[in-house]
């Protein structure tokens, strides 16, 4: 697998932090295809990536704020998370990265919220 992560974090009007991933792997590309438009007030619209991509980017992330989002995405939504998508994307690229301990984490924050 090749490519560079291009990224942006920049706080919104409203005060919200907002990290803007440009697409340069294939999970990226196939992240945007499976995302949902969303119609905001004032007319703004985005693509929202589902929730299971979101753990997979935050985890890929590794940093303390994307393990908090993380507990409260799986505290939320852990019904409807797609575990054998996290798994096998999340694996990938956190070998790309060679943080394999990236795995261990997000199944020991699983298994405390299971």
């Amino acid at each position: 697998m090749t490519g560079k992560l291009a990224a942006l974090t920049f706080v919104s009007s409203f005060g919200v932090n907002v990290d803007i991933s440009l697409a340069a792997l294939p999970f990226e590309f196939e992240l945007i295809k499976r995302s949902q438009k969303r119609l905001y007030r004032g007319g703004a619209m985005s693509r929202i990536c589902e929730a299971s991509d979101l753990i997979v980017l935050k985890a890929f992330a590794n940093r303390p704020r994307d393990w908090q989002d993380i507990r409260g995405v799986l505290i939320r939504s852990h019904s409807e998370l797609d575990w054998p998508h996290i798994d096998t994307e999340l694996t990938m690229l956190a070998n790309l990265k060679e943080e394999p301990e990236i795995i261990d984490q997000l199944t020991n924050l699983r298994n405390q919220l299971s």
